[in-house]
């Protein structure tokens, strides 16, 4: 190894990562033939293909993937002894960062990032697109989004996933719902209702698959395409929605509905922050993800939460004093 030039591995890990030659070369900042020029150093150096071109870009071969962990390990180590001289100061400089978010996370989520931002980083900025969870990973890989938050499990060897919080799913109505008038909901009032629900490339499954799990789908009136319109919709109508507690939580503040427990336990969901692997971020984006990590992870605190279970004719259940406490 006493020739290898230690600017090649970079380059390889970012190949391996990126699975792009174009994104690769945008992150060095240098041309597609410098990279096009390293790759065929690389392959000559370790006598192995390395890459094969698909139609999703370059995949990576058997002697790439055994060489990919302990070049990423050696550069994290250089970059992490460098990183001081290179931090992003967020308090005195600027930077723009391009997030995706589901139409929930831009309504709950985002008001809190930007909130803290204001606070700690007064001169980020954020571009915020809509989330389509079947291209997310490689808008990331291109380089055309530092960071998205979801809550379907997406592997792949090229982007990092960090658990932000748990989340279960509760049933929302109107305050006055003519018949819901309860802390909870039995199974024969959910089939005896009618429903809304969500379909849209923002990930959230669970509502339409419990539905389907209790042969519930041919009582869904409206199959809208974002969560954000189910307060409005359910604040004129008679309707149901199952929605992330969290989520409800927020919308209850600000509309004239309110939450109830099911009558069974759905699968916990675990909402999650993507972005590159550290070796392959620069250092604002170092700072983006450390900074997403602790605003979203964590949990509200009992007073900012609201009386969402209060009785109309009564002292908060139980149960809302026990969550308020957990939270």
């Amino acid at each position: 190894m006493g020739s290898f030039d230690l600017n090649l591995a970079r380059v390889f890990v970012l190949l391996y990562e990126t699975g792009s030659v174009t994104a690769t070369a945008e992150t060095l900042h240098v041309t597609q033939p410098t990279v096009s020029y390293s790759l065929g150093k690389l392959r000559r150096h370790f006598d192995d293909e390395l890459f094969r071109r698909t139609g999703r870009g370059l995949t990576p071969t058997a002697g790439a993937r055994r060489l990919y962990e302990p070049l990423r390990g050696a550069l994290a180590e250089i970059d992490g002894t460098v990183r001081q001289a290179e931090a992003f100061d967020p308090g005195t400089m600027p930077g723009r960062f391009t997030l995706a978010l589901s139409d929930l996370g831009e309504a709950t989520l985002l008001p809190r990032l930007l909130a803290a931002a204001r606070e700690r980083a007064p001169r980020v900025s954020f571009t915020v697109r809509p989330l389509d969870v079947d291209d997310a990973e490689h808008q990331l890989r291109r380089g055309d989004l530092d960071a998205f938050v979801a809550t379907p499990v997406l592997t792949s060897h090229r982007t990092v996933r960090i658990p932000l919080f748990h989340e279960r799913y509760v049933a929302m109505v109107a305050a006055d719902h003519p018949r819901v008038r309860g802390f909870s909901v039995t199974l024969e009032q959910l089939a005896a209702e009618h429903h809304a629900t969500v379909f849209g490339p923002s990930g959230h499954v669970v509502p339409r698959a419990v539905l389907a799990a209790h042969d519930l789908l041919d009582r869904v009136a409206v199959d809208a395409t974002r969560f954000s319109m189910l307060p409005y919709l359910l604040e004129q109508t008679d309707l149901i929605a199952l929605v992330p507690e969290y989520v409800g939580e927020v919308f209850t503040g600000s509309h004239r509905v309110r939450l109830v427990q099911l009558p069974f336990e759905t699968e916990p969901v675990e909402v999650a922050l993507y972005a590159r692997h550290e070796a392959s971020r620069s250092p604002s984006q170092r700072w983006l993800v450390q900074f997403m990590t602790e605003v979203l992870g964590e949990r509200v605190s009992p007073a900012q939460l609201p009386p969402y279970a209060v009785d109309p004719d009564g002292p908060a259940h139980p149960a809302a004093r026990a969550r308020a406490r957990r939270h």
